[in-house]
């Protein structure tokens, strides 16, 4: 049998394709969930150093508690303050979540001053009422010299999902950032999950993490990081503790325990005990700050996801209450948008279009 060229040509196409499609095509198949997964590994161990993007002001941060305070107070004091005014501004400031007691202290501290001071006129009133709700927040800003002690010791605590984890690894981009040296500590060690995610931040950002098997004492694994810490000459020990809901007694013994234990240290740790609330639970970060207060004393607190509420008002409510400073807020997703806080430029942005 005699084949046409073109024939055989075609043949060996078809064969050829047949061979790809058989062989190839299935060698092919699996790289594809392979570089998805590189891809996520990626997303999550990529190096802080390369967010560079520009960290996010007060002023856009607190847009959506800006529109919640600022947008209600245009034209109140329009007719001077009497019950009526009075009636809405309570409810404008419980709105914006600055709780009862504070709302009742900034309503009587307005009317008094402005009585005394003969204020009356809308933009007089509108800036009191400013400065008053800024004097409740003369405790929030405080300069800690962590070079007074090597190591310095920050134990951070709060309930799970307050952010508490990410915040200990943006403070650490932010103390190498400004050349200091630290060492991460896993002390939550009822849940495997948080130890794994501290040594996913401790590799982004190249920092050594001192972590047991879930379920070991959590003191211990903390007085050990300490101690590894002094060995090697580590400026700051960022130290995560469990975060179970505030009424298990069990969390709050470990916290009382965890404080007797570094106490025993010849450094005097710890040095800051930093509570961690997320700004958007309102009321309820109150009720957390109560119940932590009860185990051990908070030196600040850092305040979460203030970007993301309409509820800023819960900083003037927080400030007031406990008298502690506010070390820390977050503004959005980066690591540089952990800032410290400034009260002039919280209040201002706070303030910002109803004084327009």
């Amino acid at each position: 049998m005699i084949f046409d060229p073109l024939m055989l040509i075609g043949i060996a196409v078809f064969v050829a394709f047949i061979v790809w499609f058989m062989f190839g095509r299935k060698k092919a198949a699996p790289e594809a969930p392979d570089q998805a997964q590189d891809s996520a590994r990626e997303s999550i161990t990529a190096p802080l150093a390369d967010e560079v993007a520009e960290p996010v002001s007060f002023f856009k941060a607190l847009s959506r508690s800006r529109s919640q305070l600022s947008n209600s107070l245009k034209g109140l004091f329009s007719g001077g303050f009497d019950e009526e005014i009075r009636e809405d501004l309570e409810a404008v400031l419980l709105s914006a979540d600055v709780g009862v007691e504070t709302t009742d202290w900034v309503l009587e501290t307005l009317e008094e001053r402005s009585k005394q001071e003969g204020i009356s006129d809308p933009d007089g009133l509108l800036k009191l009422l400013k400065d008053i709700l800024a004097s409740t927040l003369s405790a929030a800003e405080v300069v800690v010299d962590e070079s007074l002690n090597t190591p310095h010791v920050i134990l951070m605590i709060g309930v799970n999902g307050v952010g508490k984890t990410t915040t200990i690894g943006k403070l650490a981009h932010r103390y190498q950032a400004d050349g200091r040296s630290v060492l991460l500590a896993a002390g939550d060690t009822f849940r495997a999950a948080a130890v794994e995610q501290l040594k996913t931040w401790g590799e982004r950002n190249g920092v050594p993490v001192i972590a047991q098997d879930t379920g070991a004492d959590s003191a211990s694994v903390l007085y050990d990081a300490c101690e590894s810490a002094k060995a090697r000459g580590t400026d700051i020990v960022l130290a995560d503790t469990a975060g179970r809901l505030q009424n298990k007694a069990n969390l709050m013994n470990e916290l009382e325990k965890i404080g007797r234990v570094l106490g025993k240290l010849d450094i005097g740790a710890p040095h800051e005990v930093l509570l961690v609330l997320d700004a958007g639970t309102g009321q309820n970060a109150i009720s957390q700050a109560r119940e932590f207060s009860k185990a051990i004393q908070a030196t600040g607190l850092v305040l979460t996801k203030l970007d993301g509420t309409a509820k800023g008002g819960i900083v003037f409510a927080l400030s007031r209450e406990f008298g502690l400073p506010i070390r820390y807020v977050g503004l959005g997703e980066k690591a540089e948008d952990l800032r410290a806080f400034d009260a002039t430029a919280f209040v201002d942005a706070m303030f910002a279009e109803a004084s327009e």
